[in-house]
């Protein structure tokens, strides 16, 4: 497997995972592969990585800026995380998470947020922060991860982009 940048080359195929990847998902609105395509206009894509097997994409992960109200900066969201169903389990989420969580920290970003499974995004040091939270979603599915000591107090953001819809 090999993680890499995407390149403009990639982009159908991020959609075509994406899609797969929540198609059967209860919890999704199924916008992912929107969203994805709204950050990438609005050039907030600040790393998408996607897994390669035998020159196939099989995963794509963004990371995206976010805005906190306390005016903590270099923050983003992690997600949309894409694997193909068919190859769930093997470690590819897991290592596109890990590999743009470690280029995000070189980066200078402070931290890291996300809406996911509270089962899953722990094992990354994921983990709710009371005095951070995004309006609208349960505590113990919005987590955080800070690079430092400092956590934001307030309401954080995601960008614009994760209200697309087509």
């Amino acid at each position: 497997m090999i993680i890499r940048d995407e390149t403009t080359a990639d982009i159908q195929a991020i959609g075509e995972v994406t899609k797969a990847a929540f198609q059967t998902l209860a919890i999704s609105q199924h916008t992912e592969q929107f969203i994805i395509a709204a950050l990438r206009a609005a050039d907030a894509l600040t790393i998408s990585l996607v897994a390669e097997i035998g020159g196939r994409v099989v995963g794509h992960v963004a990371f995206s800026p976010v805005s906190i109200s306390d005016g903590s900066p270099d923050w983003y969201g992690l997600g949309p995380v894409s694997v193909l169903p068919e190859l769930h389990r093997q470690g590819i989420g897991s290592a596109l998470i890990r590999e743009g969580l470690a280029r995000l920290e070189k980066t200078g970003a402070q931290g890291c947020a996300l809406v996911g499974d509270p089962a899953y995004y722990p094992r990354f040091g994921f983990k709710n922060h009371p005095e951070l939270m995004h309006e609208g979603v349960p505590p113990e599915v919005f987590m955080a991860l800070p690079f430092g000591d400092a956590v934001p107090q307030g309401k954080m953001e995601f960008h614009q982009g994760f209200w697309a819809t087509c």
